[in-house]
């Protein structure tokens, strides 16, 4: 017996999706809502501290890694402040390598084993300053799985000073298998010297992005063999806000550019 609410729940989605992309008059919102919808704030982070840092029960710095992302991650203090109820987090040429020899240092957040994310609508609203070489990304991760099999959503990444931000979804059926259908990432129009809000909201069937409430892409569950590894978003994955610098993506960096920062003025978890 077919699954009527699977059902119903596709093809509300495909209307929504069509709308959107024909600017069709429909009772509908383009971030993925009905009218009909009613979202519920179940959690918000509004950095409203005065004792300058980030929650630790809820925030830990990314530490070093060997990819392009983290490589010049650093828990130096500098690089993190909270003030005026905005998280600000930096990236600075690294003057003193008697200890750490990288040419660049960065500061990243992220949620992981403190406040993980399943279905719904997570928003981030941020300014992002712009240097050549700066690559400021909000994303997720699972909890459980590793990458790419257990999934990848990038609700911002934004390169040098461009006046665009990129959202992608990755996964062991796109990275592994290399199948590009349906299409896994879109980009949409910034505001590049004011706060933009990036959101993305997780359904069982499909992930839908949005830029200041204006949708940018789709991405759909299929029907395939391979359904676990093409759609592997229904499991709880932790956030990532970070304020990368250089890379193969995004280039050299301009020491003359910086520092750089990325400011985050909230964070909303809807049901």
């Amino acid at each position: 017996m077919p699954d009527i609410g699977r059902e119903q729940t596709k093809m509300n989605r495909i209307i929504i999706y069509i709308g959107c992309l024909t600017g069709l008059a429909i009772a509908i919102s383009c971030n993925g809502q009905t009218s009909e919808d009613k979202w519920q704030l179940v959690w918000e982070e509004d950095f409203n501290r005065t004792d300058g840092r980030f929650d630790e029960t809820v925030w830990s710095k990314i530490p070093r890694g060997r990819s392009d992302w983290n490589n010049y991650m650093s828990d130096v203090d500098s690089l993190y402040s909270v003030t005026d109820g905005k998280l600000i987090l930096r990236g600075f040429v690294n003057h003193d390598r008697s200890t750490d020899t990288v040419p660049f240092i960065t500061g990243g957040v992220y949620t992981r084993d403190k406040r993980l994310f399943t279905y719904g609508r997570l928003e981030v609203k941020a300014k992002l300053h712009g240097a050549t070489g700066a690559w400021p990304a909000i994303w997720m991760l699972p909890q459980v799985g590793g990458w790419p099999d257990g999934g990848e959503i990038d609700i911002m990444e934004r390169l040098n000073n461009d006046s665009i931000a990129y959202q992608t979804v990755h996964s062991y059926y796109t990275q592994r298998l290399h199948i590009k259908e349906p299409q896994q990432g879109g980009q949409g129009s910034i505001d590049r010297d004011d706060y933009n809000v990036y959101s993305v909201e997780v359904y069982p069937d499909s992930l839908s992005f949005s830029i200041n409430d204006r949708h940018t892409f789709t991405y759909p569950r299929i029907d395939t063999a391979e359904e676990n590894k093409q759609y592997p978003f229904g499991r709880p994955f932790y956030l990532l806000i970070d304020m990368q610098l250089g890379g193969s993506w995004v280039g050299e960096v301009n020491p003359d550019d910086l520092p750089v920062e990325m400011w985050i003025d909230w964070v909303r978890y809807y049901q």
